[in-house]
């Protein structure tokens, strides 16, 4: 399968201080006042039409006051005279309460504020005032960012909802901050689940994106994707574009990962991965797959097994196949990869594997990505 190209992260930059650049709920009610309940209309008169519009103001009303518009200031690269530029960044964020938390907090993407300290991060909540996070966590291979709001009592906060039940073709709206238009709503609706063949950059390692044609743009990164519900599914975060607007094909973080990341850098600082210590091959074409006796593409391709490593160690070789992890089908490179992140160092796991025109089972222990992934990481 070939990999999605001409994908951007986006967010909104300028140099040296310029402006940075459905499935219908059965039930749901808005804190302010219940909206009318919509049964599954079948979209054949006006009255239905209008039905499902009223639920779009409706749950834009209830969510767009807990979204945020928000500024990075980060060092640029020298100029001739060894003069450096700043870079302004922006992008959006939406504000959230979260169990054993006193303050709130704000969720947006790591590459809106990366490199920038809490003094040169600007919040600009709806009601128009602007405050600075009293602390930043943040976790560069999910692209999922947290600020901590310090001394505000009273916010407006969205829900978080279960990405695990985000059905394709399902309804949402995608709230945020598109060049730098606050509280900007479009709708669209799922495309797609489980997109991971998209490349992100060199930090960006964890992806299982939820696909939409909602429109987005540069500015909207870390805004959420909301169902009709009031719920947020996920967070904005890149579009395949050739020429960096919306095209159509926008990716948001599912919000069970973000979830995940954001409860253990709340409570550790930082995300505990695991990981087997081999390179996979970012495309596996039906060629190969023939080639290699397979009737069909799927599993992921091991390019390199890194001597030393658990992979090593269990036995994987060069031109293997990975099928399934412990019963799992693998669709693809990057859902092993996000599979073995999820699992803590030394757990034993089961890999079944296409070797030589047959299955072949092993078991392997999996390391901690944290001390292990300075190996695979070039040399400044």
């Amino acid at each position: 399968m070939k990999r999605i190209g001409m994908i951007l992260l986006i967010g909104s930059c300028a140099f040296g201080g310029g402006s940075a650049a459905v499935l219908i709920g059965p039930r749901w009610q808005s804190p302010a006042q219940a909206q009318t309940t919509l049964s599954h209309p079948s979209l054949s008169s006006s009255s239905d039409l209008a039905r499902v519009s009223d639920r779009f103001e409706a749950v834009a009303r209830l969510v767009s006051p807990a979204v945020v518009y928000v500024e990075a200031t980060k060092p640029g690269a020298s100029t001739a005279g060894n003069k450096t530029r700043s870079v302004e960044e922006s992008g959006s964020g939406l504000i959230i309460r979260v169990s054993g938390q006193r303050n709130f907090l704000v969720l947006t993407n790591n590459h809106v504020i990366a490199q920038a300290t809490p003094d040169q991060i600007a919040v600009n909540l709806a009601d128009g005032r602007l405050l600075r996070p009293g602390r930043v966590w943040a976790d560069p291979e999910s692209d999922v960012a947290i600020l901590r709001l310090d001394g505000v009592d009273s916010l407006a906060t969205a829900t978080l909802g279960n990405s695990d039940n985000v059905r394709v073709g399902q309804w949402v709206l995608a709230i945020g901050s598109p060049f730098g238009l606050n509280q900007t709503v479009t709708h669209g609706i799922v495309s797609a689940r489980e997109r991971g063949q998209i490349s992100l950059g060199s930090t960006i390692r964890i992806k299982d994106f939820l696909q939409t044609d909602a429109a987005i743009n540069p500015g909207s990164s870390g805004g959420p994707l909301v169902n009709l519900d009031g719920e947020v599914i996920g967070i904005n975060t890149a579009i395949a574009s050739h020429n960096g607007s919306n095209s159509g094909v926008a990716f948001s973080i599912p919000i069970n990962l973000v979830k995940r990341v954001m409860n253990q850098l709340l409570e550790k600082g930082s995300v505990s991965r695991g990981y087997l210590g081999m390179q996979l091959a970012d495309s596996f074409e039906p060629t190969t797959a023939l080639k290699l006796g397979l009737d069909r593409v799927q599993g992921a391709l091991v390019e390199t097994v890194y001597p030393e490593t658990p992979a090593s160690a269990a036995g994987l070789r060069t031109n293997d196949v990975v099928l399934q992890l412990d019963g799992a089908a693998v669709r693809n490179e990057n859902h092993l990869i996000n599979m073995i992140s999820l699992q803590p160092a030394g757990k034993k796991v089961r890999l079944q594997i296409w070797r030589e025109r047959r299955v072949v089972t092993l078991d392997a222990t999996v390391g901690d990505w944290a001390q292990g992934q300075n190996r695979f990481r070039p040399t400044p």
